[in-house]
C-alpha cells in the first residue's frame, strides 16, 4: 500500500502546484492597482441661480453621499471653430457656476465631510462636446491653445480651493484622439494643480484613450446601453454589464488605474435603460417610471459596486433645491433616492 499511498500524494501535490502555476499566469487584474481606502459616493451637483439657503448639503449627507462634483461652463459657438469664451464671475452666471457659489459650496460640503471635484464643461450651441471637431491642423492648435487656458483657470481656482479632485474635460471625444496635445495639457495642469486629476470620456471612447498613464483616475460617463425591452428585468440589466465590464476591465489592466464613473444616471421613464444618455426634453412622450430608473441603480450597485477597481461614482444629477421636473435624470424624492441611500450607507 505504501507505492500507491506515494503515488497519489505525488499526484496530489503535482496538481497542486499545476493549479496554483495556472492561477499565476493566468490573465486577470492587477490586484496591485491603486484604490482609494473608501469609494467616492457622489452626486452631480447642479450649480443653482440663487445662493444656497442652508441645509441643501446636510440633506445630501443623509444619504450617506461622501462626493460631489461641480460644474461650471465655458462656452463654444460652434463645434468646428475654434472659439472658446469663459469667465470665472459676472453677473450674468447662475450663482451656483461662478467661482463666488464654487467656493461657497464647496466650504458647504467640506462641513459635512463631501469632498469636492472640480468638473469644467464645454457648452456648445446646438451641439454636443463629442462633436467638436476642427477641419484644419491651424484651428487644432488654436483650438487647444484656447482649451488650454480655459482648463488652467480653472485648475488654478481648484488649487487654490483645494479642492482634491479635478475633471480635465468631459466627452471630448473627437479630440481625444489627440494623445499628445493632451499630454501636454496634463502636464501643464500638473504645474499649477496638486490634487487628483481624471477625464471624463463617453462611453464610446474611453476604451480609444492613450493618456489615461497620465491621470489618477480612468473617467467614464457610464451611460452604457442596457436593454432593448420596455420592460427590462434586472437580470436582463446585469447581464449588459457584463459586457460592458468587460471593456472596462481590459482598459483597467492596459493601464493599471483605478476607475470613477465621473457620470452615470438614468431617466425616471420605461425607457430609461434603453440609452440613458438621451436628454429628458427628448423623452417628453415617454412613459414616466420610477421602478426601471430604481432597477438601473440596483443593477449597477449590484454588478459593479463592488469591484476592487472602482474608485467611486457620481449620480447625474442632483438639485440643491429638490427635482425640478418630469420626466428627469434626478433621484431625489423618488425610489432610485432610496436605493442609492441604501448603498451609500452601507459600511
Amino acid at each position: 500500500m505504501k507505492p500507491l499511498y506515494s503515488k497519489y500524494l505525488f499526484s496530489s501535490l503535482f496538481l497542486i502546484f499545476f493549479l496554483l502555476g495556472v492561477w499565476f499566469l493566468a490573465p486577470g487584474l492587477d490586484t496591485n492597482i491603486p484604490v482609494i481606502s473608501e469609494k467616492l459616493k457622489g452626486v452631480c451637483w447642479v450649480g443653482s441661480r440663487q445662493a444656497l439657503q442652508g441645509g441643501e448639503l446636510e440633506y445630501l449627507s443623509g444619504t450617506g453621499a461622501n462626493a460631489l462634483s461641480q460644474t461650471p461652463f465655458g462656452w463654444q459657438s460652434d463645434p468646428k471653430k475654434p472659439e472658446i469664451r469663459w469667465a470665472l464671475e459676472n453677473d450674468r452666471m447662475w450663482w451656483g457656476e461662478s467661482a463666488k457659489g464654487l467656493k461657497a459650496t464647496l466650504d458647504s460640503a467640506n462641513m459635512h465631510q463631501i469632498s469636492s471635484m472640480l468638473k469644467p464643461h464645454l457648452w456648445v450651441r446646438g451641439a454636443w462636446p463629442g462633436e467638436i471637431e476642427m477641419s484644419s491642423e491651424e484651428d487644432w492648435l488654436k483650438w487647444f491653445v484656447l482649451y488650454r487656458e480655459f482648463i488652467l483657470d480653472y485648475a488654478r481656482f481648484a488649487e487654490q480651493s483645494e479642492m482634491p479632485y479635478f475633471c480635465i474635460g468631459t466627452e471630448l471625444e473627437k479630440t481625444s484622439h489627440r494623445t499628445e496635445d493632451w499630454r501636454k495639457i496634463i502636464s501643464d495642469i500638473r504645474q499649477v494643480y496638486s490634487g487628483k486629476l481624471t477625464y471624463a470620456a463617453n462611453f464610446t471612447e474611453f476604451d480609444l484613450i492613450q493618456f489615461w498613464s497620465e491621470l489618477d483616475f480612468i473617467g467614464i460617463q457610464g451611460y452604457f446601453p442596457l436593454s432593448e425591452k420596455k420592460k427590462p428585468t434586472k437580470k436582463d440589466l446585469a447581464k449588459a454589464w457584463e459586457n460592458h465590464l468587460s471593456r472596462i476591465e481590459d482598459v483597467v489592466q492596459q493601464f493599471q488605474k483605478p476607475v470613477i464613473f465621473t457620470e452615470i444616471g438614468y431617466c425616471n421613464t420605461e425607457d430609461a435603460a434603453k440609452e440613458p444618455w438621451v436628454w429628458p426634453n427628448a423623452r417628453q412622450e415617454s412613459i414616466l417610471s420610477e421602478s426601471i430608473q430604481a432597477m438601473c441603480y440596483e443593477a449597477f450597485f449590484e454588478t459593479v459596486w463592488e469591484k476592487d477597481w472602482l474608485a467611486g461614482v457620481y449620480f447625474w444629477k442632483w438639485y440643491p433645491e429638490g427635482k425640478r421636473r418630469d420626466p428627469d435624470f434626478s433621484p431625489q424624492g423618488l425610489q432610485a433616492e432610496r436605493v442609492m441611500r441604501t448603498h451609500f450607507t452601507q459600511p
